[in-house]
């Protein structure tokens, strides 16, 4: 059974009579509107035609309907093009707190441009007050643009009245209607606007046009340049196919508008009396004006729960979207809530449901029973009822489980930087290695022939499979022994798990494939800990042995080493790109084969040649843990971006922004002590900092032994490990990346 549906805000399937209308100019009405034969006469024609329909649903002339690529492309030509014309009236323009990125990040560009910008405040439901508009405006004040309708919680914004003062002080209007067109009525002249967007796809016409609205006489600066289409304001040959789906949508919008907005308030309040009467008040919290908003639209809050982990949780039944984003560090509540000042024990779990034309009583019902029992089971009541168990059998997809992967999850390195310089130092003059350093175990030294290395990592799942992520778990702490030049003797399991939301069986599997890899590993799992989660966790505390004098440190590099990495990079871009559908069956197996493979062999062969440091890749990536490894040693490191060896479809992947929230902080983290070469490219930079999990060993070694430790990782069936760059003179431990 398919997921129900109430996404309708993000976009609207075509409808059936939009796609039959688009249908003969795919094949059979291909001509060019420019050309002046017949097969450019009809596309001509159809253009028009569109053009029309699209005024007809404004209010409008259709000489003031010009068409785009989307309502992006009409909120950038609106406001750039007002702002750039008008520009010797004044340079301040006027927006709101609770706009769609496509107008803010427009407004921000204004700013670098010189403009002076003001966003206006909005109230507790999402309402900007026409009272703010009138102390803002000034003389100097060329344009206002304040949406419609809010893309989150739904609040119908007072345009008219924003607009009659704005024309007071002889301003133009511009207004993103992206989501109320076909949902509300939409009338140029009632709403006073001058400029006005549209966006396909929000309206059941396709991806990839949309609309601008320009009453007669406004001026606006033209941002492409090219020929004289659309009346010489956008160059370029018109997309036929879809502004003919546009233009039978915005008929069919017309058509009933007052039924339709009924049917679907009957919907929408459906959703929220069915889950107010099952969970109760006191656990919801409705976004936006209660009545001043879209009829199709819902946000809600959960208190207590996490907006990700909850749509995790009905992922593969009800299809919704979050207003916030919960990371290991911090929550990221998006701006609309923040300028709502909804409180964060609230935002964080806010959810926003949004109902279409072909939405049913039985899916909205069925929709309310998911989502009543997923919240049962993430937030148990004492006294409540018995929460059912999740059934023995059945496919549970891991990565599902959680909103962040693997060792992608951890601590960014500038939060973690900032706690640990608050931390005591140790006195114990036996403790070898300790928080003093960025290694990946601690040393403690119990006599002259004998020291003993400990480590401890868990995460949440980076892969589906539980018996998989128990031994991709275990090799990546066990990671941490082999990084020290040591070997372990024994672990200790340490879970989270959350036995309402998975069967035991599961738990079962995860600790199968620990056990496994740590019987390859040489060792025996001595027993653990275990705490109730609402994500799983897993990993193990390794206990090794090592000579004091033989221990491997990540800060004892020497200028002139050269510097070997062991496993290619890649599996943290790999994983997102998996638990996003991005990515196939064999590409995920790759990555998780390399992650499963112990660093046994590596260290081994690291020993035998001799190195000077030693550490392991994972959560800050290549960049980060080599910059651990030349600020410890104080040397600076030149790398080679095309020698770095990297799992192959992770290029693709990332260049399609299947990228973790992990490795853009490593990213940016990096910005102060990495200088990247012209030629490395962005998708090339994102790959040397993607957080990985249970990566390879980096290893630091003279200059003499670099060819010899590579053949002894070869012969190991260590075949992907690489040579990557060297360590120069000494430094502050600043990173050169060459192409």
């Amino acid at each position: 059974m398919r997921p129900v549906y109430l996404d309708y805000n993000a976009t609207t399937p075509i409808a059936r009579e939009v796609a039959e209308a688009m249908a003969p100019y795919l094949y059979e009405h291909f001509g060019n509107p420019s050309s002046s034969h017949p097969y450019g006469v009809a596309a001509k024609r159809a253009v028009e035609s569109a053009r029309a329909q699209v005024a007809v649903l404004l209010g409008c002339r259709p000489s003031e309907v010009i068409f785009t690529s989307g309502g992006t492309e009409s909120n950038n030509h609106a406001i750039k093009g007002a702002a750039l014309a008008r520009r010797k009236h004044g340079n301040h323009v006027i927006t709101s707190a609770v706009e769609h990125p496509a107008v803010m990040e427009v407004c921000g560009w204004l700013e670098t441009q010189g403009f002076r910008v003001t966003i206006l405040p909005v109230d507790e439901y999402g309402l900007v007050d026409p009272a703010d508009l009138e102390c803002a405006i000034t003389p100097d004040t060329t344009l206002v643009t304040v949406m419609h309708a809010n893309n989150e919680v739904g609040t119908i914004e007072p345009i008219a009245e924003l607009a009659a003062i704005a024309h007071r002080h002889g301003a133009l209007v511009h207004t993103d209607a992206a989501q109320s067109l076909g949902k509300i009525p939409v009338n140029v002249d009632a709403l006073g606007v001058d400029l006005l967007s549209v966006a396909g796809h929000k309206l059941y016409a396709p991806k990839g046009i949309g609309a601008l609205y320009m009453r007669g006489g406004a001026e606006l600066e033209k941002l492409l340049h090219g020929a004289d289409h659309e009346s010489d304001r956008r160059p370029g040959t018109e997309n036929v196919l879809e502004i003919v789906g546009l233009g039978r949508a915005c008929e069919l919008a017309g058509v009933n508008l007052d039924q339709r907005a009924r049917t679907l308030r009957a919907m929408r309040d459906r959703l929220h009396e069915g889950l107010e009467r099952e969970l109760g008040r006191d656990l919801l919290k409705l976004n936006g004006h209660p009545e001043q908003r879209l009829p199709n639209t819902l946000s809600l809050s959960f208190r207590g729960i996490e907006a990700n982990t909850l749509l995790s949780e009905i992922a593969d039944e009800v299809a919704a979207s979050a207003g916030a984003a919960c990371h290991a560090e911090d929550v990221e509540i998006s701006p609309v809530l923040q300028a709502m000042r909804v409180p964060v024990e609230w935002a964080m779990g806010t959810i926003r449901f949004s109902v279409g034309a072909y939405t049913t009583e039985e899916e909205i019902d069925r929709a309310v029973d998911v989502v009543t029992r997923a919240v049962r089971r993430l937030r148990p009541q004492e006294g409540s009822e018995a929460v059912r168990r999740p059934p023995e059998e059945g496919e549970y997809r891991l990565t599902h489980y959680t909103h962040g992967m693997g060792c992608a999850c951890k601590l960014r390195p500038q939060l973690l930087e900032e706690v640990l310089a608050k931390l005591p130092l140790p006195v114990d003059p036996a403790v070898m290695v300790g928080s003093n350093t960025a290694d990946d175990a601690a040393v403690y030294r119990l006599s002259d022939e004998l020291a003993i290395v400990q480590t401890v990592d868990f995460f949440t799942p980076i892969v589906d499979d539980p018996y998989m992520f128990g031994a991709i778990s275990a090799a990546n702490s066990l990671s941490d022994i082999y990084a020290m030049g040591a070997r372990p003797i024994f672990a200790l399991n340490v879970v989270g798990f959350p036995d309402r939301r998975l069967p035991i069986r599961v738990l079962e599997e995860i600790l199968r494939g620990a056990s496994d890899k740590a019987a390859e590993a040489g060792i025996s799992i001595l027993g653990g800990h275990t705490v109730e989660d609402n994500e799983p966790k897993f990993g193990l505390a390794v206990t090794g042995i090592v000579h004091p004098d033989a221990v491997l440190r990540n800060d004892r590099a020497r200028p002139g080493d050269a510097i070997v990495l062991t496993k290619p990079l890649g599996v943290g871009i790999i994983s997102t790109a998996v638990k996003n559908g991005l990515a196939d069956q064999a590409v995920a197996d790759e990555a998780a084969a390399m992650m499963a493979a112990l660093n046994r062999a590596a260290c081994e062969a690291m020993l035998e040649v001799g190195a000077n440091s030693c550490t392991d890749v994972t959560g800050f990536g290549l960049l980060g843990h080599l910059h651990e490894m030349t600020a410890g040693s104080g040397v600076d490191a030149v790398l080679s971006a095309a020698a770095v060896p990297v799992l192959p479809a992770a290029w693709d992947l990332a260049a399609a922004g299947a990228v973790p929230g992990g490795t853009l902080s490593n990213l940016a983290h990096a910005a102060d002590h990495v200088t990247f070469a012209a030629g490395v490219t962005r998708v090339a930079q994102l790959i040397l900092a993607d957080a990985q999990t249970s990566g390879g060993l980096l290893i630091s070694l003279p200059e003499g032994r670099a060819a010899a430790l590579l053949a002894a990782l070869k012969n190991r069936g260590v075949n992907a490990a690489a040579r990557i760059g060297r360590m120069a003179a000494p430094g502050s431990g600043h990173i050169t990346v060459e192409v």
